[in-house]
């Protein structure tokens, strides 16, 4: 598509990270789900508005703000074609037939100039390769006035299944999330001076960040959850170098890692992001 510049991601979404979370959407929304009330909050979805979800994956977040905006459009937007597929699916079970799903590139999408109201994504715009460019893009999505909320991680510190990968270092190539520097990464948008920065240059006006946790479910017990984040994208990619006895060993780890976060109802990891919401100016592009 010619729309689409993020080609790596593209790559990824399109592969076995794209099947993998389609397969999966259930469990990663149960993973995700404790940051869709401050997200659509921030938002303030009326009941007639226009909403663009950017990354918006399974289409969750999607079908949430269907609801809100009963009288108006929902457009998701995501690169994984496996994932729009299970999101077109899921959207026409539950009726809902405002809801629209595309394949695109937000950082270069041909979006309707002043088409939408309101745009959201939860996790979906942390791997820009120009996030400048992306948000300006989207910024020129919106209507004079139009709002933008998003998620993205904070600080890996804070956030406790970043801190449980750290116990397979002893046996495979884990990164160091805390290095994480200002290129397409899961922590790219973690320090609120650089987002403030981001958006200002992409013509918003300044932004406010705020600090919000949410507990994870990654899995019924200590192994299951293990298991889920081993077959992941990322963590598979890690393990994919070793020995056979290395990564049975770096699993068992990680699985020992795991129950300590164990309760009767299942495996809660505390996850902190900071909740981003900022306006266009009241003023044509």
């Amino acid at each position: 598509m010619r729309d689409i510049v993020n080609t790596q991601q593209d790559q990824a979404w399109n592969g076995f990270d794209g099947e993998h979370w389609a397969a999966h959407h259930d469990r990663w929304n149960a993973v995700n789900a404790g940051f869709n009330q401050p997200l659509l909050e921030a938002a303030a979805v009326g009941a007639d508005d226009r909403v663009l979800d950017i990354g918006c994956g399974a289409g969750q977040t999607s079908r949430l703000a269907a609801r809100r905006a009963a009288r108006g459009q929902v457009l998701g937007l995501d690169l994984s074609e496996p994932e729009l597929f299970t999101a077109r699916r899921l959207a026409a079970e539950e009726g809902l037939g405002h809801l629209e799903f595309r394949r695109g590139d937000a950082q270069a999408h041909a979006f309707p100039p002043g088409g939408f109201d309101v745009a959201i994504s939860r996790f979906g715009i942390m791997f820009f390769d120009d996030p400048v460019a992306a948000f300006d893009n989207i910024r020129r999505a919106l209507r004079p006035g139009g709002r933008l909320a998003f998620v993205a991680p904070a600080d890996p510190g804070s956030t406790e299944w970043a801190t449980v990968l750290g116990a397979m270092a002893d046996e495979a190539p884990v990164p160091d999330f805390t290095a994480a520097g200002t290129g397409p990464g899961m922590f790219s948008l973690a320090d609120p001076a650089r987002v403030r920065d981001v958006l200002t240059a992409a013509g918003f006006e300044p932004p406010a960040v705020t600090h919000v946790e949410a507990l994870q479910h990654w899995g019924r017990d200590a192994r299951d959850a293990a298991d889920f984040l081993l077959g992941s994208g990322p963590v598979r990619f890690l393990l994919s170098g070793l020995a056979p006895d290395a990564a049975e060993r770096a699993g068992a780890a990680l699985t020992t890692a795991m129950q300590a976060f164990a309760r009767p109802d299942g495996v809660y990891l505390r996850a902190a992001a900071r909740l981003v919401t900022a306006t266009r100016p009241d003023l044509p592009a």
